[in-house]
């Protein structure tokens, strides 16, 4: 029997996937990694095995990597002690040692020419894999429209949909969409090895327009985006990252079209208005 790993089994991401992937193969063939078994085994899918794997501890998840034939690792949050692309390092190193067959990774959009500085430590997780020699596909995660939970809450509320990306599209879906993709891809027995998984391309007039209310819609300049943040109690240094995101997508690095979600899924995605109402319950 093929068994079947989870990285992040607390996540959102990570209790999604689970969640699909019990539907297509059998429970008991299903491990779920996480750092917090206890909280894992709250989560997790009946039938599924909880072990606990720490992206920091290469020994320990090597060990709960033993008898894995497919893992699906979810890319971890930047920015903790250790950083992201030794965490990652870790885990792609401790798949070879345990002897596991193949690997679906949460990248980024074009990660192997892409120039944000996002797609930075994913290049180097997809180079990582490919050294090892290991069968893999890299599920290249456009945006979760989950990532706009503050400004669409506030455009229902009727205070301003503000933005800074000008004509800059992206490619935003519903994270349960991306993951139980990821799912679908890690239990199919004929895979790609690169997916480009996104909605369809829109801007961020398009977004607003998807949400019910009144408000007003503002496309600023980045000082004035910035000064904006600022004056609704934005943190400093946090007001010129969220700039530096819209200066990206102005860009068109979340511009694609491809239609491999839905592909992957069997169906259409969720409509725009609709999946804006299920953010905001």
């Amino acid at each position: 029997m093929t068994t079947y790993a989870v990285t992040g089994a607390t996540g959102h991401f990570g209790q999604r996937a689970l969640k699909q992937l019990a539907a297509l193969v059998p429970a008991s063939s299903i491990v779920a990694l996480a750092r917090n078994t206890e909280k894992a085994k709250l989560v997790v899918p009946a039938g599924v095995t909880v072990r606990q794997a720490d992206y920091t501890d290469p020994d320990q998840m090597t060990e709960a990597l033993k008898d894995i034939d497919r893992l699906l690792f979810v890319s971890s949050i930047p920015g903790a002690a250790v950083p992201r692309l030794q965490q990652h390092q870790n885990v792609v190193a401790a798949a070879k040692r345990a002897g596991v067959g193949y690997i679906a990774y949460t990248s980024f959009p074009k990660a192997d020419v892409s120039t944000a500085a996002l797609a930075s430590d994913h290049h180097a997780t997809e180079q990582a894999i490919l050294a090892a020699g290991i069968k893999h596909s890299f599920l290249r995660n456009n945006w979760y429209l989950e990532n706009e939970l503050s400004r669409l809450k506030a455009a229902a509320a009727g205070q301003d949909f503000l933005y800074s990306a000008g004509e800059g599209k992206v490619g935003w879906a519903l994270e349960r969409e991306y993951a139980e993709a990821a799912a679908d891809v890690l239990a199919a027995e004929d895979t790609k090895s690169v997916y480009e998984f996104a909605g369809p391309a829109r801007t961020y007039r398009e977004l607003a327009d998807a949400i019910s209310g009144q408000f007003e819609i503002k496309s600023l300049n980045d000082a004035d985006y910035q000064a904006a943040l600022a004056a609704s109690g934005v943190p400093a240094k946090l007001t010129g990252i969220f700039a530096g995101g819209m200066a990206m997508i102005k860009a068109g690095v979340l511009d694609e079209a491809t239609t491999d979600l839905p592909d992957v899924l069997g169906h259409a995605l969720t409509p725009l208005s609709d999946a804006v109402k299920e953010v905001l319950k």
